[in-house]
């Protein structure tokens, strides 16, 4: 299992503009590193006031566009930075952005102690220390943070040669230790409701069937999707037209491939937001099971 410590992310970070050619749009890239900048300037004056933060672009790398973006503190001789400066805003911003684009469709695991919070997904586990994270809880509540993470990766998500964007430590890393497909662009992208603890994705999904229910209502197929079992009722109209029509049968084991709607609830305390229902929208494309005949249901 891969593991991303987020102390690791305190002074400088890489930018990772994933795609087909090693160059970028000029304009996705300075609009992108603008924005990220605010979010890591406001993270900054809310865990350190009296200190003020420069994001500075050091280098340029291939694989396929990566930026080395830097944090300088300076103190701004006010009564407020007798505080003890936490070199941390580049650390919130890299677990934030982790923690909110988690793939929907796995469960997430969060175990909380003493020094430090571990997340863990599928294959990967990020470890964030305890302050990182308790200073986090408090950045997400800021609309201006939250808007200028929204503003950089609307930015990326425009540009259509942009593949994924990811977050690593070094500039020659062959794969980075975050990366954000695009199809989860919108999960950042999106206008932030700060008050509002629930919020709807929308993913192409493959499911195969488990248990179906065919007639025109709201009770729960049981699917598989990527070897997790979830229920959802499918709603799709033109889906029941052609099944009462007999145009199509269906059997277990049978596949849909569909448009997956996912209602997703935002834990307080992490701030991480897990899936809590699931309607299929529209069923795309059926395909019967290869081992053996379909059967009518």
């Amino acid at each position: 299992m891969q593991t991303v410590n987020i102390e690791e992310y305190q002074e400088e970070i890489i930018l990772h503009f994933g795609g087909k050619r090693s160059r970028i749009n000029a304009y996705t890239l300075a609009s992108t590193l603008v924005s990220l900048a605010d979010a890591v300037k406001e993270a900054n004056a809310i865990v350190n006031p009296g200190y003020e933060v420069e994001v500075l672009v050091e280098a340029f790398g291939e694989g396929s566009f990566r930026a080395k973006v830097k944090a300088s503190y300076t103190g701004l001789n006010n009564l407020f930075n007798s505080n003890r400066l936490e070199a941390i805003a580049i650390g919130i911003f890299t677990s934030f952005i982790y923690q909110h684009t988690l793939a929907p469709d796995n469960d997430v695991t969060v175990k909380v102690d003493d020094t430090q919070v571990v997340i863990e997904q599928g294959d990967k586990r990020i470890v964030v220390p305890k302050n990182v994270y308790e200073a986090q809880k408090e950045v997400e509540k800021s609309e201006k943070f939250r808007r200028s993470v929204s503003a950089g990766f609307l930015t990326i998500e425009k540009d259509e040669n942009i593949t994924d964007f990811g977050i690593t430590k070094g500039i020659l890393d062959e794969i980075p230790d975050i990366l954000v497909p695009r199809e989860r662009f919108p999960l950042l992208s999106k206008e932030p409701d700060l008050a509002e603890p629930l919020r709807e994705v929308q993913e192409v999904a493959d499911l195969q069937i488990k248990r179906a229910i065919l007639e025109r209502s709201k009770r729960k197929w049981e699917f598989i999707w990527r070897g997790v079992k979830i229920s959802a009722p499918v709603l799709d109209e033109k889906f029941y037209e052609d099944f009462f029509a007999h145009r199509i049968t269906v059997a277990p084991g049978d596949a849909f491939e569909v448009l997956l709607k996912i209602y997703q609830t935002r834990d307080e305390d992490t701030g991480i937001y897990t899936n809590s229902r699931y309607e299929v929208v529209e069923v795309q494309k059926h395909t019967r099971r290869q081992t053996q005949p379909g059967m009518d249901i």
